[in-house]
């Protein structure tokens, strides 16, 4: 196992919920040797118009660049339309921060603010579409028409929104109703933590380097040379420049297998592949454990779930929303 939880390279992992959240989900048959590719994309698209039930929250896109939402226009929000002003009290109760007597203690606290103002009166309403409110300076999301999904990557899957020759995509292992993207590109063969969303703002600022979002991976190599370690962390010259990882750490492993976990802060294409392969470590297998503040656990390959509010509010914490 990983030691953010992640199902370990050559075994799947537990299909618990994870940290006490939605349950996860899966979305639709996994892939199996039986079944064409067709076929389960035709099953995974089938399962993924089943509505989800219980989920509350947002989403956003994002891709390898600025993602498939922002081209869409997601940036400027996410979802379109716009909600009716809801009481303060019962807004923030339903974005998770408790009862709305222990949301109205927040209020009369002053630790709750609207646009950058704080706001200590109790029938103070709130437009959830547009206005920016915080508690104790995170923002809470209150739109109900955003969706924020985890989703644990299997292999041969690909990270796009759609693929023009049928093969099984990242967006079909999701409810399709409001339409999601994933942040950022996990390439086919490559597992683990994925998230999608309608929220532009967040995608955007979670796939480019300027923010300072970590990623971390975690792979399995053929071989690992007694000096790859260091030449990662010193960085490595490739082909589109110098790529230098926040951190190197080897894993113990036992026999043949070697085990290294790569962090980064950027996200180009099949960059840790190419810089352990730089480095004499060719990868037998990749996994994504985490993105920022968000872990993969408790999600076997092709489970979902929904973040919960404190993960939201921690990923916008992350990126200084």
């Amino acid at each position: 196992m990983s030691p953010s939880g992640a199902a370990r390279p050559g075994r799947r992992g537990p299909a618990a919920a994870a940290g006490g959240g939605s349950q996860p989900r899966r979305s639709g048959a996994a892939p199996s040797s039986r079944r064409s590719p067709r076929k389960r994309a035709d099953d995974q698209g089938a399962a993924a118009r089943r509505p989800a039930a219980g989920s509350r929250g947002a989403g956003g896109a994002g891709g390898g660049r600025a993602g498939d939402a922002v081209r869409s226009g997601a940036q400027d929000g996410g979802a379109a339309g716009a909600g009716k002003p809801l009481r303060l009290n019962k807004a923030l109760s339903a974005a998770g921060l408790g009862s709305r007597r222990a949301v109205e203690d927040l209020v009369r606290a002053g630790r709750v603010s609207i646009d950058g103002e704080v706001v200590q009166n109790l029938g103070r309403r709130v437009d959830p579409a547009h206005d920016r409110v915080t508690v104790d300076g995170s923002r809470v999301v209150l739109d109900e028409r955003r969706r924020y999904w985890l989703l644990n990557k299997p292999a041969g899957v690909i990270s796009t929104a759609a693929d023009p020759s049928g093969r099984p995509t990242v967006v079909g292992l999701v409810p399709d109703q409001p339409r999601v993207f994933p942040v950022g590109r996990l390439d086919r063969d490559t597992e683990g933590l994925l998230l999608l969303t309608n929220d532009g703002p967040l995608a955007y600022r979670l796939t480019h380097a300027r923010y300072g979002v970590e990623k971390r991976y975690l792979a399995e190599v053929e071989r690992l040379p007694a000096d790859a370690p260091a030449r990662l962390r010193k960085g490595v010259q490739l082909q589109d420049g110098l790529a230098k990882p926040v951190r190197v750490r080897v894993v113990a492993g036992t026999g043949r297998r070697r085990m290294i976990e790569v962090v980064l802060v950027e996200g180009r294409n099949r960059e840790v592949r190419r810089l352990l392969e730089a480095v004499g470590a060719p990868v037998r297998r990749l996994v994504r454990t985490a993105v920022g503040p968000i872990r993969l656990t408790g999600l076997a390959p092709g489970e979902f779930r929904a973040l919960r509010p404190d993960e939201i509010r921690g990923l916008y914490r992350a990126i200084g929303l």
